[in-house]
């Protein structure tokens, strides 16, 4: 089996104890960003399987947009992200 070859680290284990990977990873031409797929970039960005700048260039994303979810994440936790709570969390 052939494995190409990356920067970083293939896996990742989060602080419950379970693993991610690069294949948790939503899809590079992802258009309706739902609360889970910020999420797991989020997860993983903090976690270190990708950097802050791959996953800018990797979905075409701003650098405040990014932000904007790691900050909902570390402040109100994964459930802030969702269009519903945004409102509630905004203030």
């Amino acid at each position: 089996m052939y494995l190409k070859k990356i920067d970083g680290p293939r896996t990742v284990r989060l602080p419950d104890g379970s693993h991610m990977s690069r294949a948790d990873l939503p899809p590079v031409d992802t258009r309706r960003w739902v609360a889970s797929r910020k999420a797991r970039v989020v997860r993983a960005v903090i976690h270190g399987l990708i950097t802050e700048e791959e996953a800018l260039e990797m979905y075409a994303l701003s650098k405040e947009e990014l932000d904007s979810w790691r900050k909902a994440v570390e402040t109100h936790g994964e459930a802030a992200l969702k269009a519903t709570a945004l409102q509630n969390y905004r203030s």
